[in-house]
């Protein structure tokens, strides 16, 4: 399923809505003539009972002769109600189709639009957060939609047709009945505007708790180990009792507001109305039959206005969360693709960085006039300590971040003005804390390509050393894996993300402490793997255990920003340079620890 292609205005809810509705104003319209039955309905209905009542009370002759003066107005009543019905079921049927395809199409359009965010976006904003969003403004919409086409459209009509059923009978009741109407709908209108308010203010105090609760329970795991359950509910217990307070305020107003409206309507069409017409009755102005016709009509308008009164302050509260969540539609996607962007063709392989200049915001700068080639088909180690620019350095050939100056081409093409879904799906990434889908282990392995066949799976998945331990699960290539994977090792995560790299079998790949998590009999064997997975690949491999890096063509070494060091595992120890004090420096094969440490993204993270 794909978004819309154009994109929706945002800067009004209104126009949001209006975007949608487009697409099938048609059936919507449809949908809104038919529900004019109820409002015929109810102002009809007493018309023609009255006249049936007025045909009992006024006939003088033989009953048995009586039909042919009461049936006009029964077999009217009976085809009205068997029109009414008709239209009912319709209108039913309809919205059964309409309103879950505009769900639909709204819910689409969002996801995909969040998508298009950053991953410094991402890194701000709770998911938890985003999903309630999301499902706020389908649910709202659509309930919205449905008040004006099912109660405040044939409420307004229903008005229209008694106020001038009424006049027939005297000016004097069209205008009671019109009056208390306008001041109904005024007063409702005038509390109800401030629910909106009310509604935004709890709206967004509630998608903050969602995400406070969403994650904690992601991070489950960490609350257990550090035994702090009664710490994330004191956590979260500040946000609920300021959502708490919120939401009571705007219930009471609610009721404040339907306390006015119960009082108007008793003294308006309650007394007054029906109070006249006793009146009119006793003076002969008046038939029996009108008193049941008005007092059938001004009941039923009573009660159709009652629940417009009591749907409009929630009405206006769901514009309110409504609006609320349209906000995240507002904030700008950040990194987007050129105007004429191309895909990236990858050929050989070869990576340009030419005078690049980049740095994280409100931070000094990380590169500066940096310019480097990696040439096809090179496997090249990043080494380096932490904050030193490796991630970085991966992070802008995979366009996370937009340089602010220079070029980084490969195969002579610049990576900005490519798309961004070309130029990473040239890209294969075995990060060093692969996150999986909570979906089978098929489906997460394909995720590499998913176009791919269940053998291409399977024969990816026996590459990467994954398949004998998957075949011991219970449900095997179908088991789920859980959220993030938890229900696999860590050493099981990484082999499904390395059999997923090689189903992708990309041109260029990156790998972050690929075997890191992996046991040393196992390690052996994904090496295998891997030597032939990069096989004609250029290659970049982050590497704190300095071992690993003994076959590569050439290694980077980065200190703070800059590339001071070039060359090959041999050459490097003789430069007797920063590369050979790390050498020297590991204590079982791993850098050690730098006070140095900055708070750089890394590549699982991103992934």
């Amino acid at each position: 399923m794909r978004a819309p292609n154009a994109l929706a205005p945002t800067n009004t809810l209104t126009g949001f809505v209006v975007f949608f509705l487009k697409k099938q104003w048609l059936k919507l319209v449809l949908v809104q003539v038919l529900w004019l039955a109820w409002p015929i309905d109810q102002t009809l209905f007493p018309l023609l009972f009255g006249k049936i009542i007025d045909g009992f009370t006024n006939y003088v002759g033989h009953r048995e002769n009586s039909w042919a003066v009461l049936k006009s107005p029964i077999l009217s009543a009976i085809s009205l109600w068997v029109g009414i019905e008709i239209s009912f079921r319709i209108g039913g049927i309809l919205l059964a189709y309409t309103f879950p395809k505009l769900e639909k199409q709204v819910r689409m359009y969002m996801f995909s639009h969040m998508h298009e965010q950053s991953h410094t976006y991402f890194s701000n904003h709770f998911a938890g957060n985003i999903a309630t969003k999301i499902s706020d403004m389908v649910d709202n919409i659509s309930h919205i939609l449905q008040l004006f086409i099912t109660l405040f459209i044939p409420a307004f009509v229903g008005v229209a047709m008694a106020s001038f059923i009424f006049y027939q009978l005297s000016p004097f009741f069209a205008t009671v009945l019109l009056g208390w109407a306008f001041v109904h709908l005024g007063i409702s209108i005038a509390y109800a505007s401030r629910c909106s308010y009310y509604s935004y203010i709890h709206s967004e105090t509630r998608s903050q708790l969602n995400g406070r609760i969403v994650d904690s329970l992601t991070n489950y795991f960490a609350v257990k180990i550090f035994a702090n359950k009664r710490y994330e509910l004191n956590y979260i217990s500040d946000l609920q009792k300021r959502e708490q307070r919120q939401n009571r305020k705007q219930s009471i107003y609610i009721e404040k507001v339907r306390l006015v409206l119960g009082v108007l309507s008793f003294f308006g069409p309650g007394l007054a109305l029906n109070g006249y017409a006793y009146w009119c009755w006793i003076h002969h102005l008046i038939t029996v039959g009108d008193i049941v016709l008005i007092f059938n009509t001004s009941w039923n308008i009573i009660m159709m206005l009652w629940w417009t009164s009591i749907e409009l302050p929630n009405f206006f509260k769901e514009i309110g969360i409504c609006q609320q969540a349209l906000t995240m539609l507002q904030e700008p996607i950040t990194l987007t693709d050129a105007p004429q962007a191309k895909k990236l063709k990858v050929i050989e392989g070869k990576i340009q960085f030419q005078k690049v200049y980049f740095q994280y915001e409100h931070t000094t700068p990380l590169f500066s006039d940096k310019s480097i080639v990696i040439h096809p088909g090179q496997k090249v180690g990043l080494v380096g300590y932490s904050g030193s620019g490796k991630t970085t350095f991966i992070n802008l050939i995979l366009r996370f971040f937009d340089i602010q100056s220079g070029q980084i081409l490969i195969d002579g093409q610049n990576i900005a003005m490519v798309t961004q879904e070309s130029l990473r799906k040239s890209i294969g990434l075995i990060p060093q804390d692969p996150t999986l889908f909570h979906r089978t282990l098929m489906d997460n392995i394909r995720y590499g390509r998913p176009d791919a066949s269940d053998e291409e799976v399977i024969l990816a998945a026996q590459k990467a050393h994954a398949h004998d331990f998957i075949m011991t699960l219970p449900q095997a290539y179908e088991s789920l894996v859980g959220e993030r994977g938890m229900k696999l090792s860590g050493g099981q995560r990484q082999r499904i993300a390395i059999a997923r790299a090689i189903l992708k079998n990309a041109p260029i790949l990156v790998l972050d402490e690929a075997t890191s998590a992996l046991d040393s009999h196992t390690e052996d064997l994904i090496r295998e793997s891997l030597s032939i997975l990069m096989k004609g690949k250029t290659t970049l491999v982050i590497a704190h255990r300095l071992s690993t890096l003994l076959d590569m063509d050439r290694i980077l070494v980065f200190d703070r920003g800059k590339i001071v060091e070039d060359g090959s595992h041999e050459s490097l120890l003789t430069e007797k340079g920063l590369y050979c004090s790390l050498w020297e420096a590991q204590v079982g094969g791993f850098l050690p620890n730098t006070i140095e440490d900055r708070d750089e993204p890394t590549v699982s993270e991103i992934s």
